[in-house]
């Protein structure tokens, strides 16, 4: 099972303990107590929540919250907070296919498969990719592009101040040009020979610059 992705076999409790998760108090330790006397769920089928929560992130190996499990209780930062911890948990499947996340039910079965070698119809297959999807209706992906093994906050996107003044240095750049305009006073005369000296100077000083 260590060597699997995360998953539980009831994979349906999912949504709604998390959904109890973001409602309750942020506890010192998560144990079975909590999940069953706060959040409600004692029965057995529930238990394999908590180890779950230790694989993607949410509880340090004691059980204490993390970081990233409080983001997800914050409505701010909730949905991406659930996007790093599904890049945390299958990190194994991410390094597979980077856009995961965006698999159809079928493509993402194939790729458990050749990650894992289970068989097709198997019931862990089906826990697997039904934990998945669950934890996945939680999470927001767009403009997420953690690495697995980053720390949390660390993108490998360009700052969109930077990639903004990059954008217009170079319109900038591509866009300047000089111009410009002479005015020209001519003398009062009627000799044909000084007008064709200016103009002559003009052509061979500046208009052929």
């Amino acid at each position: 099972m260590a060597d699997y992705p995360p998953f539980m076999n009831s994979y349906g409790l999912v949504t709604k303990i998390l959904a109890k998760v973001k409602e309750a108090k942020t506890p010192d330790r998560f144990t079975q107590d909590y999940l069953g006397s706060t959040l409600g769920f004692s029965s057995g089928s529930a238990k394999p929540f908590i180890p779950l929560l230790k694989r993607i992130g949410f509880l340090s190996s004691d059980g204490s919250p993390t970081e990233l499990y409080k983001q997800f209780r914050n409505p701010d930062h909730s949905r991406s907070a659930m996007g790093k911890a599904l890049r945390h948990g299958y990190a194994d499947l991410y390094e597979r296919n980077e856009k995961v996340h965006a698999l159809d039910k079928k493509s993402l079965e194939g790729l458990i498969v050749q990650a894992t070698g289970l068989d097709h119809g198997s019931t862990t297959l089906r826990s697997i990719v039904g934990t998945f999807e669950n934890l996945k209706s939680f999470a927001a992906f767009d403009g997420l592009e953690i690495k697995p093994g980053k720390e949390s906050g660390e993108t490998g996107a360009e700052p969109p101040h930077r990639k903004m003044r990059d954008e217009i240095a170079e319109d900038q750049h591509i866009r300047l040009g000089l111009s410009y305009t002479i005015n020209l006073v001519l003398p009062k005369t009627d000799d044909v020979s000084v007008f064709n000296a200016i103009f002559k100077a003009l052509r061979e000083n500046l208009l052929q610059k």
